[in-house]
């Protein structure tokens, strides 16, 4: 989208002065001249998305995405620790495990899992 900013401001600009010139041949008033502008700006902004496949609403998808996930996991993690001073769900947390962490109940010594998580964040800022 910052790409097609100085494209943009071109076409507004040229649009501006088309529909300017417009308005006084038929005698449109400013309101109407206005209406024309932004309908047809609309138009010039929509075929430009499409042409460079970067509508805005793909920016904010990632946040549709992440923010509901965030809190489920996090909604998860605190009923799991909640539920951990049962001894049933704590036997569970000990033998529960899969790959190099057999246990969920011990610090994760490899610190596979911390850096992967910070990886993956830094990953979705950056994209």
């Amino acid at each position: 989208l910052e790409n097609l900013q100085p494209e943009i401001r071109k076409l507004a600009e040229q649009l501006r002065y088309e529909v300017s010139v417009r308005g006084k041949q038929v005698g449109w008033s400013e309101k109407v001249a206005r209406f024309h502008f932004k309908k047809n700006l609309r138009r010039i902004l929509t075929e430009l998305y499409i042409r460079d496949n970067c509508h805005p609403f793909k920016a904010t998808l990632l946040v549709w995405v992440q923010v509901p996930l965030w809190v489920c996991v996090s909604l998860a993690l605190r009923n799991c620790s909640l539920g951990a001073t049962d001894p049933a769900v704590q036997e569970q947390f000990s033998a529960g495990g899969a790959l190099w962490f057999p246990d969920l109940t011990a610090p994760d010594s490899t610190w596979i899992l911390p850096v992967s998580l910070g990886l993956v964040n830094l990953l979705i800022v950056e994209v």
